[in-house]
């Protein structure tokens, strides 16, 4: 009997989005109906509220009942533990706390760890990692870079040896950001989309209009063979688009899905 293929999941990074009504959600859809319709057309999604603050457990297991059996969550850590660098037991303990109905509905895929430009190669962002390794002992962990000191030849067997995942970035490039590396270091690869803008990435505020952009079919279409790549060293492999404003991150997750199934990268 020939090994199962690996599987790719793909999705949006959040779902709550006011201006998705119309453009990805039936018009007149209200925002508690959001997660069950976004359920009935993607695998998977990203919660990234998490990060602005840690919700009651309630709050997480009244999400995950809008979802089907076999629907994927993976958790965006709090800000405080990747901007901050915060190292206090009872943050932990409550994020923990708060994401256990997910474990308990079976429906929990992993942490992620985003960081901002600011958080650079240096030895103490290092034990940052260690630290936050040890604080989430046995969780599928991944780690975004935003700072292209990241880029060095010893990073994946240095993320490897930590069990820790890399997540992969679509971005603009800009001097100092991190490319598409292609590293896969776990048993599941990882990558987010955040769009092309060059003209705002750096606007006031760090935000904004930052996200906003659309992908072309053919920007798409070269990211085929890096994720068959990806997805021949892993056991699974995620693709996040986060470019939400209006719904595209949505029509861009729907796009990319058509054409991997198209080039039998996926089922």
């Amino acid at each position: 009997m020939s090994a199962a293929p690996p599987s790719v999941h793909v999705g949006t990074s959040g779902y709550s989005f006011a201006d998705w009504v119309g453009p990805f959600y039936p018009a007149g859809t209200k925002s508690g109906d959001f997660l069950r319709h976004y359920a009935t057309q993607f695998s998977c999604v990203e919660v990234n509220s998490t990060y602005y603050g840690i919700p009651k457990p309630r709050v997480i297991d009244a999400m995950q009942r809008k979802t089907p059996d076999d629907f994927r969550f993976v958790v965006k850590l709090n800000q405080a533990m990747t901007h901050e660098r915060a190292t206090g037991e009872a943050l932990y303990r409550d994020f923990l706390g708060a994401i256990q109905p997910l474990k308990d509905a079976g429906k929990y895929h992993g942490l992620l760890a985003q960081f901002p430009w600011g958080f650079r190669r240096d030895e103490p962002n290092k034990t940052h990692l260690e630290f936050l390794r040890g604080a989430l002992p046995g969780e599928p962990l991944w780690v975004e870079f935003r700072h292209a000191s990241w880029v060095h030849p010893a990073l994946p067997g240095w993320l490897r040896e930590r069990q820790l995942g890399y997540c992969d970035v679509d971005e603009p490039a800009l001097p100092g950001l991190v490319p598409p590396l292609g590293h896969v270091t776990t048993d599941t690869a990882y990558v987010r989309f955040h769009g092309r803008n060059e003209k705002t990435w750096w606007a006031r505020g760090g935000g904004g209009d930052r996200y906003d952009y659309d992908y072309s079919q053919r920007e798409l279409l070269d990211w085929v063979e890096r994720i068959r790549k990806l997805s021949e060293q892993a056991k699974q492999t995620y693709l996040f688009f986060n470019n939400c404003h209006a719904g595209q991150a949505a029509r861009n997750a729907k796009l990319m899905e058509e054409l991997l199934q198209r080039e039998k990268v996926a089922p």
